[in-house]
């Protein structure tokens, strides 16, 4: 399901796939099943932005992380792709951060090592962090990016704004969870280069929210250099796509080379995975490396 589906309570999976408040594309029929779909419990700042959806309703909720983790033992479930509260998590921190003049950057790269060490000394493999889709404004930007350079061209300025119409982009209307979704997407493109651009010419992230676009996400990428001659050359694009469907399979892998970890008593961070399917590994590999990486993986290489 798509991050929008934490609004969603419903007996029956299907039920929970067609609700209105997931707006995507239905791309399969779902079969009935004996999955329930429960939700998390609410801030009040979810509180407010849900009451004021009309679209939205609340249902019973998870109320602590304590009755999250009892169900998941009670289904003995073996794998968790969680979406949510890392990076609500991720967001507080970064806002302290800043108040307290701090490196932000600095802060979560400790708590991703934090959180890493965490997964190791407990035997459990991790995929992470922020998902990269299949094909979508992070990935084109960062190829295109990397081709610049490799063809000569110096990368001087880019920018790339995002709009959509999920409960993603709704919840970045608060400007306080931007910080490290910026960091994360921004590093994502930026680690591509060798030589490094001015932050003040570099700006990616999240933009707004349109209500009308549902799932579908809008990206406007820009970039501009210098090539034979620092004679100027540029670069932009709009792609549009249907956002929950553009990471629903690289969900699915990320789960899958976590089953394979599991399988093979393989703890903590999985980096080829991490760096193949998301925006913010431990290490950044170029894509074509990090894809051999994988499959190097999983034949067991």
């Amino acid at each position: 399901m798509s991050e929008t589906s934490n609004l969603v309570d419903s007996s029956v999976a299907q039920e929970a796939f067609l609700s209105e408040a997931n707006p995507t594309q239905t791309t399969n029929t779902v079969p009935q099943t004996n999955q329930f779909v429960e939700q998390k419990g609410y801030t009040d700042e979810d509180l407010k932005r849900v009451r004021e959806q009309e679209k939205s309703k609340l249902y019973p909720q998870i109320d602590s992380l304590k009755e999250e983790i009892n169900l998941l033992k009670k289904e003995r479930e073996d794998r968790l792709a969680e979406v949510n509260r890392m990076a609500e998590e991720k967001a507080a921190e970064a806002k302290a951060a800043a108040e307290a003049d701090m490196d932000v950057r600095s802060l979560l790269e400790q708590k991703e090592k934090e959180w890493a060490d965490k997964f190791t000394a407990a035997g459990v493999p991790i995929v992470g962090d922020d998902i990269k889709s299949q094909v979508g404004a992070t990935i084109t930007h960062r190829v295109l990016a990397k081709l610049f350079e490799d063809r000569g061209v110096t990368v001087d300025r880019t920018y790339q704004l995002n709009v959509g119409g999920n409960m993603d982009f709704m919840n970045m209307l608060e400007r306080d969870r931007l910080e490290s979704k910026k960091i994360s997407k921004t590093q994502s493109v930026t680690s591509q280069l060798r030589d490094k651009i001015d932050p003040r010419n570099v700006h990616i992230g999240p933009s707004d929210y349109v209500a009308w676009l549902d799932d579908r996400k809008w990206a406007f990428v820009r970039l501009e250099g210098r090539a034979f001659g620092d004679v100027p050359l540029s670069l932009e694009y709009k792609l549009e796509v249907w956002d929950s469907p553009n990471s629903a399979g690289v969900i699915i892998d990320a789960i899958r080379a976590c089953k394979i970890a599991k399988d093979r008593g393989i703890g903590g961070p999985i980096l080829s995975a991490s760096s193949y399917f998301m925006k913010s590994p431990p290490v950044q590999y170029d894509d074509s490396t990090c894809r051999q990486e994988v499959e190097d993986f999983i034949a067991g290489k």
